[in-house]
């Protein structure tokens, strides 16, 4: 009675971890020592008149039931406290849930919600049959519908993250556990994708759109959404073209985009995309410059124009687009050049000749507009030096009859022009100079290039100057 009764200290209130073996096998030892013991004082002291073997059959069997019975209803709360302490575990997995739930933002909850599902998964792995392990399917739904939240709310760039993170949970935690959880967030992860993407490009993000649209077709290539990237991308360079010359920079820089975009997609899949997109930068690109050069953005319309006579070399305007790249260069130094573009025709009439001639050490490139537009490269003067000061280069360039400067003669109608001068290769780097005239009809003209060479080094690159010589019998100065 002492063992039994230090036994059923040990044990209860019944535990998960039961009794431990050690102290039921003393209890099973004590308690065969007592009937061995009582066994010995009956056979010493026979009792007369009492039916011995049924008595002790009947006293054995008693013995044996409150024991058996004890055994039973123990393990029976036992089985209890087991399901009592799944679902407090099952409570605190639930409580990591709602904190990540309460997140700022999944990435600011993902950590808990990894273990929220390791603990949801490990929880039905290794109790299938217990109560809370039953509650675990549903308990998960709900965490896919808090992780999914943003799809639901129609974010669905910011979709994207959580449900690829649910769609990679099966790797993790294997699929069983996640039962017909494993490939729901497919379709959602599919439309975010697609939609997202679409909506980036719209947005002139074609770059990282257009990542969101590669993904989708790695991921679901016979997909409902990767089947309709390419209409998609052919209504959106059809109305980029249409919107043309509108908006012709930002138009063309999509345009370009979506050319791009479409070489990085399955050809089958964007079938004519590229080739549309490109015949609509052919056409926005010289009305980019064109805009470019209304706004005063000489250097990037230089560019613009010069890109555009290089690429297209069977286009109606390359040769105005090389004119009007001329132009915008000279602009950039004189900015009264920019007011017009160069008119696409040449007017008639009378010409005057324009003669320029290189006084100066290297080469120079000489760009001129206006009636007309172009430009011509003389030869370095052999011997020609920079001039200390621009007095002396306007008394002596081009002037020393035994010196053969290299020269060219222009024909050009009246007008008023704008000019630049582009030094070569020479001792010193020499910046560019610009500056205009007015050519009159009935008169005759003479330009030189020369340089003025900084005092003693000390100032900025020499400039190029430019002397006009008075017109033949007038006292005027050109």
């Amino acid at each position: 009675m002492a063992a039994t009764a230090g036994l059923l200290v040990a044990a209860l209130p019944a535990s998960p971890e039961g009794v431990p073996g050690l102290l039921v096998a003393a209890w099973a030892a004590v308690t065969v020592l007592a009937a061995a013991d009582a066994a010995r004082r009956a056979l010493r002291r026979p009792l007369r008149g009492w039916p011995r073997p049924a008595l002790v059959l009947g006293l054995g069997l008693v013995l044996l039931a409150v024991p058996a019975g004890s055994a039973v209803a123990y393990e029976s709360a036992r089985d209890e406290a087991v399901e009592k302490m799944l679902l407090e575990r099952l409570a605190k997995t639930d409580a990591l849930a709602e904190r990540a739930a309460g997140r700022a933002g999944f990435a600011a909850g993902k950590k808990e919600y990894t273990r929220a599902v390791e603990g949801y998964a490990g929880l039905a792995a290794d109790h299938p049959e217990r109560r809370a392990a039953k509650k675990v399917p549903a308990k998960l739904e709900a965490l896919y519908e808090s992780v999914a939240t943003p799809y639901r709310e129609d974010d669905h760039c910011e979709a994207i993250e959580p449900l690829t993170y649910l769609r990679e949970l099966p790797d993790s935690v294997g699929e069983q556990a996640l039962g017909k959880l494993a490939t729901w967030p497919d379709k959602p992860l599919a439309d975010a994708l697609y939609t997202c993407g679409m909506d980036l490009v719209g947005q002139g993000q074609a770059g990282t759109g257009g990542d969101h649209l590669t993904a989708l077709f790695e991921e679901f290539p016979e997909s409902k959404e990767a089947g309709q990237v390419g209409p998609a991308l052919l209504t959106e360079v059809s109305e980029r073209s249409g919107a043309l010359p509108d908006d012709a920079c930002d138009n063309t820089s999509r345009l370009r985009a979506l050319d791009a975009l479409a070489g990085k997609l399955p050809g089958e899949s964007v079938s004519g995309v590229s080739d549309k997109a490109r015949s609509g930068v052919e056409k926005g690109t010289y009305s980019c410059g064109v805009e470019e050069f209304e706004d005063g953005k000489f250097s990037e319309a230089a560019e613009t124009f010069t890109d555009f006579a290089d690429t297209y070399k069977g286009n109606k305007n390359r040769a105005k687009a090389r004119k009007a790249a001329i132009a915008a260069e000279i602009a950039e130094e004189r900015p009264a050049a920019g007011r017009k573009l160069p008119p696409a025709k040449s007017p008639g009439g009378t010409r005057m000749e324009l003669v320029v001639s290189n006084g100066g050490p290297g080469t120079v490139e000489i760009l001129y507009t206006g009636p007309v537009t172009g430009r011509l490269t003389l030869k370095a003067c052999a011997g020609c030096k920079a001039y200390d000061s621009v007095a002396a280069g306007r008394a002596g360039a081009c002037k020393d009859k035994s010196t053969s400067y290299p020269k060219q003669r222009l024909s050009l109608p009246a007008g008023e022009y704008h000019f630049l001068y582009k030094r070569g290769s020479s001792t010193d780097t020499v910046r560019n100079h610009s500056s205009g005239a007015r050519i009159e009809p009935g008169y005759t003209y003479t330009d030189c290039a020369y340089t003025v060479k900084g005092l003693g080094g000390l100032l900025p690159p020499p400039v190029d100057g430019a002397a006009w010589t008075p017109p033949p019998g007038t006292g005027r100065d050109r």
